[in-house]
């Protein structure tokens, strides 16, 4: 029996929008995403479970099983986990303030990065226009989104066939498409100035499966992405730092490999008050 690999440990890894119970739901990589890698304290900034998925169809593989069991390993072995309810998983949000398995709930906290910086974690539904006034709407863009990730799995599959890597369909509509840049840019923009109310450096969120880090008139803005289609997470390094991970698959037959996003600067540099 080959041993388990050494971790690489982080600071801090802010985990969002894995969408357990979803068919498009990557819980394969997550799972050795997790086995890679390992932290001090794990935040899951929402839609972990979808709430939305099950109610019309329940969809639960042992895979789906595995990641919750690697996430309460990860407790018992003494990281602190917090759980951020987003709006697919918003059922648990009767359980503020409650912890289940070593699993604290909260709303939204406030993270101190190892340089000083505040930091609001908040799953960031409660900022999208169409979530909170026209729940029938966004009800009806899950039902495409759905329909976008089964025609972008056989697509893919022929891609890694011959070679190709992963494209995402929807990741490149939102940014050609005017009106889904311009959502986004206002969602970025809605979160950032809520960092700024509660007297915070920066936001990290989730919600709308775009991972970035960049600052917005002088706020850090932190997007995790998603475990869907990017399968990205948010790193804080012992310094501070925070980077972008992407854990992507080399196709069927190969192991999945941790991409870095280079690009990303540190927390203290964005954040600057």
């Amino acid at each position: 029996m080959s041993e388990e690999p050494e971790p690489t440990k982080f600071r801090t890894l802010f985990i969002s929008d894995v969408h357990l119970g979803k068919r498009g739901c990557q819980a394969d990589l997550l799972i050795d995403f997790l086995k890679y890698h390992d932290a001090d304290t794990f935040y899951l900034v929402g839609d972990i479970i979808d709430g939305w998925a099950l109610k019309g169809g329940w969809y639960w593989p042992q895979s789906h099983n595995d990641v919750i069991q690697k996430l309460l390993r990860k407790v018992r072995k003494g990281s602190r986990m917090i759980f951020l309810p987003g709006n697919h998983d918003e059922f648990a949000r009767a359980y503020l303030g409650m912890t289940f398995g070593g699993v604290e709930v909260m709303d939204s906290a406030i993270h101190e990065t190892a340089d000083g910086k505040k930091l609001l974690v908040i799953h960031g539904d409660q900022f999208d226009i169409v979530v909170t006034h026209a729940r029938w709407l966004a009800l009806l863009g899950d039902w495409a989104y759905e329909a976008a990730l089964f025609s972008n799995y056989w697509f893919n599959k022929a891609r890694r066939s011959l070679g190709f890597p992963y494209w995402s369909f929807s990741a490149w509509a939102k940014l050609k498409v005017k009106d889904a840049v311009n959502f986004i840019g206002s969602f970025e923009k809605e979160l950032a100035d809520e960092a700024r109310r509660q007297g915070a450096n920066g936001v990290v969120c989730g919600h709308i499966h775009h991972s970035t880090i960049r600052d917005i008139d002088g706020i850090t803005y932190v997007n995790t992405g998603d475990f869907v289609e990017s399968c990205t997470a948010v790193a804080e390094h012992f310094d501070g730092r925070l980077e972008i991970l992407y854990w992507q698959s080399k196709g069927d037959e190969r192991a999945p490999v941790l991409v870095r996003d280079t690009n990303a600067a540190p927390a203290s540099a964005r954040a600057a008050a």
